[in-house]
Protein backbone atom coordinates (compact mmCIF):
# COMPACT_ATOMS: atom_id res chain seq x y z
CA UNK A 1 0.00 0.00 0.00
CA UNK A 2 1.16 3.29 -0.86
CA UNK A 3 2.71 5.58 1.81
CA UNK A 4 0.15 8.51 2.67
CA UNK A 5 1.41 12.09 1.37
CA UNK A 6 2.55 13.84 4.28
CA UNK A 7 1.10 17.17 4.94
CA UNK A 8 3.80 19.87 4.11
CA UNK A 9 4.24 23.85 4.96
CA UNK A 10 4.86 25.99 1.83
CA UNK A 11 5.46 29.79 2.58
CA UNK A 12 4.28 31.61 0.18
CA UNK A 13 6.84 34.88 -0.86
CA UNK A 14 4.70 37.43 -1.47
CA UNK A 15 2.92 40.20 0.36
CA UNK A 16 0.48 41.25 -2.34
CA UNK A 17 -3.12 40.51 -0.92
CA UNK A 18 -4.29 39.62 -4.44
CA UNK A 19 -1.77 37.63 -5.42
CA UNK A 20 -1.70 35.77 -1.84
CA UNK A 21 -5.71 35.27 -2.57
CA UNK A 22 -5.24 33.78 -5.97
CA UNK A 23 -2.44 31.48 -4.79
CA UNK A 24 -4.56 30.53 -1.58
CA UNK A 25 -7.46 29.21 -3.77
CA UNK A 26 -5.74 27.30 -6.44
CA UNK A 27 -3.67 25.51 -3.86
CA UNK A 28 -6.43 25.08 -1.42
CA UNK A 29 -6.66 21.14 -2.72
CA UNK A 30 -3.25 20.33 -2.05
CA UNK A 31 -2.26 18.44 1.21
CA UNK A 32 -0.18 21.53 2.91
CA UNK A 33 -0.40 23.79 4.88
CA UNK A 34 0.33 27.62 3.47
CA UNK A 35 1.48 30.32 5.13
CA UNK A 36 2.34 34.34 3.79
CA UNK A 37 5.83 35.88 4.27
CA UNK A 38 3.91 38.33 6.65
CA UNK A 39 3.60 35.40 9.18
CA UNK A 40 7.20 35.73 9.80
CA UNK A 41 8.36 38.95 12.03
CA UNK A 42 11.75 40.17 10.54
CA UNK A 43 11.20 38.03 7.34
CA UNK A 44 13.17 40.30 4.33
CA UNK A 45 12.08 42.09 1.99
CA UNK A 46 13.38 41.22 -1.34
CA UNK A 47 14.68 43.94 -3.63
CA UNK A 48 13.51 42.59 -7.03
CA UNK A 49 15.93 44.39 -9.01
CA UNK A 50 16.52 41.31 -11.31
CA UNK A 51 16.97 41.64 -14.77
CA UNK A 52 14.68 38.72 -15.73
CA UNK A 53 11.01 37.33 -13.84
CA UNK A 54 13.00 34.71 -13.13
CA UNK A 55 15.92 36.30 -11.82
CA UNK A 56 12.99 38.16 -9.41
CA UNK A 57 11.09 34.58 -8.73
CA UNK A 58 14.59 32.53 -7.79
CA UNK A 59 15.69 35.78 -5.55
CA UNK A 60 12.48 35.66 -3.59
CA UNK A 61 12.03 32.17 -2.90
CA UNK A 62 15.77 31.56 -1.83
CA UNK A 63 15.81 34.56 0.92
CA UNK A 64 12.62 33.04 2.27
CA UNK A 65 13.26 29.74 1.91
CA UNK A 66 16.60 30.71 4.00
CA UNK A 67 14.51 32.29 6.74
CA UNK A 68 12.21 30.00 7.68
CA UNK A 69 13.93 27.15 6.74
CA UNK A 70 10.68 26.00 5.20
CA UNK A 71 9.70 25.42 1.52
CA UNK A 72 8.54 28.44 -0.44
CA UNK A 73 7.21 29.14 -3.89
CA UNK A 74 7.57 32.97 -5.26
CA UNK A 75 6.32 33.97 -8.01
CA UNK A 76 7.53 37.11 -10.34
CA UNK A 77 4.59 38.50 -13.19
CA UNK A 78 5.02 40.66 -15.65
CA UNK A 79 2.82 42.68 -18.15
CA UNK A 80 4.51 42.58 -21.96
CA UNK A 81 2.74 45.08 -24.26
CA UNK A 82 3.75 44.64 -27.83
CA UNK A 83 3.98 48.25 -28.98
CA UNK A 84 6.19 49.46 -25.97
CA UNK A 85 8.70 46.74 -26.87
CA UNK A 86 7.60 44.36 -23.89
CA UNK A 87 7.47 47.08 -21.41
CA UNK A 88 6.43 47.06 -18.39
CA UNK A 89 7.99 43.61 -18.30
CA UNK A 90 9.88 42.77 -15.09
CA UNK A 91 9.23 46.24 -14.40
CA UNK A 92 5.47 45.92 -13.83
CA UNK A 93 4.93 46.57 -10.36
CA UNK A 94 7.00 49.87 -10.14
CA UNK A 95 6.18 50.89 -14.07
CA UNK A 96 5.44 54.62 -13.08
CA UNK A 97 7.90 54.48 -9.80
CA UNK A 98 9.28 52.93 -6.86
CA UNK A 99 6.02 53.83 -4.51
CA UNK A 100 3.74 53.21 -7.09
CA UNK A 101 0.15 52.09 -6.54
CA UNK A 102 -1.43 49.99 -9.14
CA UNK A 103 -3.94 52.95 -10.32
CA UNK A 104 -0.72 54.95 -10.82
CA UNK A 105 0.47 51.92 -13.50
CA UNK A 106 -2.35 52.00 -14.62
CA UNK A 107 -2.79 55.15 -16.02
CA UNK A 108 0.59 55.64 -17.26
CA UNK A 109 0.08 52.60 -19.25
CA UNK A 110 -2.90 54.15 -20.73
CA UNK A 111 -1.16 57.29 -21.32
CA UNK A 112 2.20 55.46 -23.38
CA UNK A 113 -0.87 53.61 -25.38
CA UNK A 114 -2.97 56.58 -26.30
CA UNK A 115 -3.74 56.59 -29.87
CA UNK A 116 -2.31 53.48 -30.51
CA UNK A 117 -3.73 50.82 -32.46
CA UNK A 118 -1.82 48.09 -31.60
CA UNK A 119 -2.71 47.07 -28.31
CA UNK A 120 -1.89 43.58 -28.40
CA UNK A 121 -0.17 42.16 -25.04
CA UNK A 122 0.30 39.30 -23.03
CA UNK A 123 0.90 38.64 -18.65
CA UNK A 124 3.79 35.99 -18.12
CA UNK A 125 4.38 34.43 -14.67
CA UNK A 126 7.45 32.52 -13.47
CA UNK A 127 6.81 30.52 -10.27
CA UNK A 128 10.37 29.08 -8.34
CA UNK A 129 9.87 26.75 -5.77
CA UNK A 130 12.39 26.20 -3.37
CA UNK A 131 12.15 23.12 -1.19
CA UNK A 132 15.76 23.65 0.11
CA UNK A 133 18.51 25.74 0.12
CA UNK A 134 20.35 24.15 -2.48
CA UNK A 135 17.16 23.42 -4.73
CA UNK A 136 14.87 25.47 -7.15
CA UNK A 137 12.62 24.42 -10.11
CA UNK A 138 10.25 27.27 -12.59
CA UNK A 139 6.86 27.10 -14.15
CA UNK A 140 5.65 29.42 -16.34
CA UNK A 141 2.53 30.16 -17.56
CA UNK A 142 1.55 32.80 -20.30
CA UNK A 143 -1.83 34.90 -21.36
CA UNK A 144 -2.20 36.66 -24.75
CA UNK A 145 -4.58 39.25 -25.34
CA UNK A 146 -5.12 42.79 -25.57
CA UNK A 147 -5.26 46.35 -23.37
CA UNK A 148 -8.71 47.96 -23.46
CA UNK A 149 -8.51 51.89 -23.76
CA UNK A 150 -10.17 52.74 -20.33
CA UNK A 151 -10.82 50.17 -16.73
CA UNK A 152 -13.52 48.23 -16.58
CA UNK A 153 -14.71 46.19 -13.64
CA UNK A 154 -13.90 46.25 -10.03
CA UNK A 155 -11.91 42.63 -9.31
CA UNK A 156 -8.27 41.35 -9.32
CA UNK A 157 -5.25 43.34 -9.07
CA UNK A 158 -3.05 45.64 -10.76
CA UNK A 159 -3.50 45.92 -14.81
CA UNK A 160 -6.78 43.47 -14.71
CA UNK A 161 -9.22 46.26 -15.53
CA UNK A 162 -7.06 46.81 -18.44
CA UNK A 163 -6.45 43.63 -19.55
CA UNK A 164 -8.64 41.06 -21.85
CA UNK A 165 -7.22 37.29 -22.48
CA UNK A 166 -7.44 36.22 -25.95
CA UNK A 167 -10.95 34.89 -27.14
CA UNK A 168 -12.74 36.98 -24.94
CA UNK A 169 -14.28 40.32 -24.43
CA UNK A 170 -14.07 40.67 -20.60
CA UNK A 171 -11.17 41.89 -19.06
CA UNK A 172 -9.59 40.14 -15.64
CA UNK A 173 -10.96 42.52 -13.22
CA UNK A 174 -14.83 41.46 -14.54
CA UNK A 175 -14.09 38.10 -14.31
CA UNK A 176 -15.04 35.76 -10.92
CA UNK A 177 -11.56 34.83 -9.66
CA UNK A 178 -12.67 31.26 -10.57
CA UNK A 179 -13.08 32.31 -14.16
CA UNK A 180 -9.86 34.20 -14.23
CA UNK A 181 -8.27 31.43 -12.65
CA UNK A 182 -8.52 28.95 -15.22
CA UNK A 183 -7.17 31.38 -18.05
CA UNK A 184 -4.84 33.49 -16.41
CA UNK A 185 -0.57 33.03 -16.18
CA UNK A 186 -0.66 32.73 -12.48
CA UNK A 187 -3.29 30.00 -12.87
CA UNK A 188 -1.24 28.15 -15.85
CA UNK A 189 1.97 28.27 -14.03
CA UNK A 190 0.12 27.24 -10.83
CA UNK A 191 -1.25 23.66 -12.62
CA UNK A 192 2.31 23.15 -13.60
CA UNK A 193 3.48 23.57 -10.53
CA UNK A 194 0.54 21.71 -8.34
CA UNK A 195 1.30 18.46 -11.10
CA UNK A 196 4.54 18.57 -9.90
CA UNK A 197 4.59 18.86 -6.48
CA UNK A 198 1.78 15.91 -6.06
CA UNK A 199 4.95 13.91 -7.65
CA UNK A 200 7.21 15.27 -5.15
CA UNK A 201 5.24 15.25 -2.27
CA UNK A 202 5.14 10.49 -3.11
CA UNK A 203 9.03 11.29 -3.11
CA UNK A 204 9.14 12.84 0.00
CA UNK A 205 6.91 10.34 1.79
CA UNK A 206 9.24 7.38 0.71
Amino acid sequence: MEKSRPAITLVLATRNPGKLAELRKLLADLPITLRAAAEFPGAPEVIEDAATLEGNAIRKARALQAFTGLPTLADDTGLEVEALGGAPGVHSARFAGPKATDADNRALLLQRLQGMKNRRARFRTVLAFAPDARTFYLFEGVCPGWIVEEARGCGGFGYDPLFVPEGHTQTFAEMSMEEKNRLSHRGQALRAFVSFLHQWLKEQSR
